[in-house]
């Protein structure tokens, strides 16, 4: 009788624990998010804004799509700069589309995120793009596609050339093509050989990049796109701070470069205060 009852209760604990498990994996957020904000789900994929304060909140919300959105990012070490950004009532939001490198299936999450905030949220319609490290290659395709909707371009020693920083071998899933076949075409999916398009639309643009970076090198990325500006004459909205003896790391330098961030708030208050 008593093993009877037993079996009788195996699968009702089972029920039970299924629906806990359940609730408890509703009650988690999408993404675990460094400052007070939302994550939310878009498209099958995990999306963040991280929101001023209500009182300093404005129609239209100014703010800065951030890369790369992975499950990590934005991490500790910006933790400072995002308060900044927050304390001058700008937002900060991404969108995670994985390891894509600035590929196509990337942008369109990241045109999701961009629709979302504008369309139903209230926010400004030209926002600044944040760029760190592989970040760099989000932010500057999408910009190459969208330059109407870009205020400014940041980054922290982003990546603009494919070929320097995954590597083709590595970027080429992300873009359903082999290595052979991205290196073909490398004057159509590599933001450094797009980079006119930014320049001849004279978007801003404020980097701060080691001296002695190996991972992402200096001369590949940042002065690449320099002298892209340079050559189209729109050097005079072209800033690039060099850190010396700096490479790839955490420097407190990086994120807190006080620059970058007058930057950010400047362009994301301008474009936001347009007609």
């Amino acid at each position: 009788m008593i093993r009877q009852r037993i079996w009788w209760l195996v699968p009702v604990i089972m029920v039970l624990a299924i629906t806990t498990a359940r609730a408890a994996a509703a009650d988690r957020p999408f993404k675990e998010l460094i400052l007070p904000g939302e994550s939310f789900e878009l498209q099958g994929r995990a999306a963040f804004v991280l929101l001023p304060e209500e009182g300093k909140r404005r129609q239209p919300q100014p703010w800065i799509m951030y890369a790369p959105t992975l499950p990590g990012y934005p991490d500790q070490h910006e933790k400072w700069m995002h308060e900044q950004f927050l304390a001058a009532g700008i937002a900060v939001a991404g969108i995670d589309a994985g390891e894509a490198y600035g590929s196509p299936k990337g942008q369109v999450l990241m045109d999701a995120l961009y629709s979302e905030l504008t369309r139903q949220r209230g926010f400004a319609g030209k926002p600044i793009l944040l760029g760190r490290s592989r970040g760099g290659l989000w932010v500057a395709s999408w910009a190459i596609r969208n330059p109407e909707k870009v205020s400014g371009i940041a980054g922290i020693y982003p990546v603009f050339d494919l070929r320097s920083y995954p590597g083709l071998t590595q970027a080429a899933p992300a873009y359903g093509i082999t290595a052979q076949q991205l290196e073909e075409r490398l004057a159509e999916h590599n933001p450094i050989a797009k980079a006119s398009v930014l320049a001849k639309a004279r978007i801003p643009v404020f980097i701060i990049h080691g001296d002695e970076d190996t991972v992402v090198t200096l001369e590949q990325n940042s002065a690449a796109l320099r002298r892209r500006y340079q050559q189209d004459g729109a050097a005079d909205v072209f800033q690039l701070i060099v850190a010396p003896g700096q490479g790839h790391n955490f420097w407190e330098g990086f994120f807190r470069c006080q620059p970058l961030i007058d930057f950010a708030v400047e362009r994301a208050r301008s474009a936001a205060n347009r007609p």
